[in-house]
């Protein structure tokens, strides 16, 4: 397959073998994205863990201090009396009956749900569904909660939430090509200092085993994990 002048002076410059600073790699995926639109921007974290064990099933949130650069779709699962409170947050659809027949029969348009206690045994139905989309919502993630109208405003503020994989391995955006190289630098050390106070006890060996930074259609970045405080 013929290379692009374009993909030349990427690989240029993403060359292969090479590990960054999480500095140099934030400044360096501005470069190389070369898509006419915003691309998203991704961080791939590794962990040296056994994601089968119950204790090493990591999972959370962070609030990202400049957000993903993306407005998130919130639906909030409540009674009544809650509604109008999820609303005013923020959130772009609040109720119960009429979203859980509409995500029975495949509707998924949204980022995030929230739920209040009370309703988790009526929408518990809608795990196989919502589950495997990363949607289902759980006290961890802090999108099971009574005052959903904080809950609607962090994610909404850019708190994302983000679970290790079957591979060991995190995948989160953390933010957009636009953002400037201070900002994608925050919104990276943010999650991976969260991710590495997260270690669990018995892990052993190397717990950050690779970071890569990429954007939508870019080479991968490897950052060099000896640079960050991880071991």
């Amino acid at each position: 397959m013929q290379i692009t002048k374009k993909r030349k002076a990427v690989n240029a410059k993403a060359k292969d073998g090479v590990q960054y600073t999480l500095e140099q790699a934030s400044s360096l995926i501005k470069e190389v994205s070369t898509p006419k639109f915003d691309a998203s921007i991704d961080l791939h974290i590794r962990l040296g863990i056994d994601p089968r064990k119950a204790d090493q099933s990591i999972r959370g949130t962070v609030a990202l201090p400049h957000g993903t650069g993306k407005t998130k779709r919130v639906l909030v699962l409540c009674n009544p009396d809650k509604e109008a409170e999820a609303i005013g947050a923020g959130a772009d659809y609040a109720g119960l009956a009429e979203y859980v027949e509409k995500v029975e029969k495949g509707w998924t348009d949204i980022d995030v749900i929230i739920a209040t206690p009370s309703v988790m045994p009526k929408i518990a139905k809608l795990g196989k569904i919502l589950g495997p989309r990363n949607l289902m919502p759980n006290p961890k993630s802090g999108t099971v909660t009574e005052n959903v109208a904080d809950a609607v405003k962090e994610v909404k503020g850019g708190k994302i939430s983000f679970r290790v994989d079957k591979q060991g391995i995190i995948h989160a955006s953390i933010g957009r090509v636009s953002f400037t190289k201070e900002k994608i630098n925050e919104n990276a050390h943010e999650l991976i200092n969260i991710v590495i106070k997260m270690k669990p006890s018995s892990a052993k060996g190397q717990y950050l085993k690779s970071v890569t930074l990429a954007s939508t259609m870019s080479p991968g970045l490897a950052v060099d994990v000896k640079t960050l405080s991880s071991n």
